[in-house]
């Protein structure tokens, strides 16, 4: 009797956790951590991304469209009492990203005063791309230069995709971000 009384604790102790695993997309459970960038820690991608709107960025700080980071701390600002998060991922892929990360935080933080979260530098296209990427890849398509925005829906979806060109205060990604705010968890 008393290994069923102990028993069935576990049990539901176990499916707490397939249930909370089942909520973490393949978007981000796939990855499952990123290093934050100028820290000793890590992002936890479920933990700190599941069940909201997202939209993941690759950046670069050597680029004509580094200026962005500008006009996404301000939709950071805008919608992140809304829930948005957003994730800069920097990236080497199209070789305009320093190899120091010191140099990359720089940027980040004290050029452009970003306060969202920031990934150390990590590949986005071809074999290569870690799977937060790769799978943004699958539901769209890779990115093709640096400052690609992805807007993820609630349930990890990809719901829109942007392009270099397309600046942080346009209607449609605007629109976009939206919609994934307003996405049911």
């Amino acid at each position: 009797m008393r290994l069923s009384l102990f028993a069935v604790p576990l049990a539901l102790l176990a499916l707490s956790g397939q249930l909370q695993a089942a909520e973490c997309p393949a978007l981000l459970a796939d990855q499952g951590e990123l290093p934050k960038l100028r820290s000793k820690d890590s992002i936890d991608l479920c933990e700190q991304f599941a069940g909201k709107p997202l939209m993941v960025v690759n950046t670069a700080s050597f680029c004509g469209f580094t200026s962005q980071f500008e006009g996404l701390e301000a939709l950071n600002k805008r919608y992140r009492d809304q829930g948005l998060e957003i994730l800069g991922v920097p990236s080497d892929s199209f070789r305009q990203e320093s190899d120091d990360a010191e140099e990359t935080a720089k940027v980040c933080y004290v050029n452009y005063g970003v306060t969202f979260t920031m990934s150390e530098t990590q590949p986005v296209t071809g074999g290569d791309a870690i799977p937060l990427f790769k799978e943004l890849a699958r539901q769209t398509a890779a990115p093709r230069w640096n400052f690609f925005k992805y807007v993820v829906d609630r349930q990890g979806q990809v719901i829109a995709r942007f392009s270099s060109m397309t600046k942080p205060d346009d209607p449609e990604l605007i629109a976009a971000i939206e919609k994934a705010i307003a996405s049911a968890p």
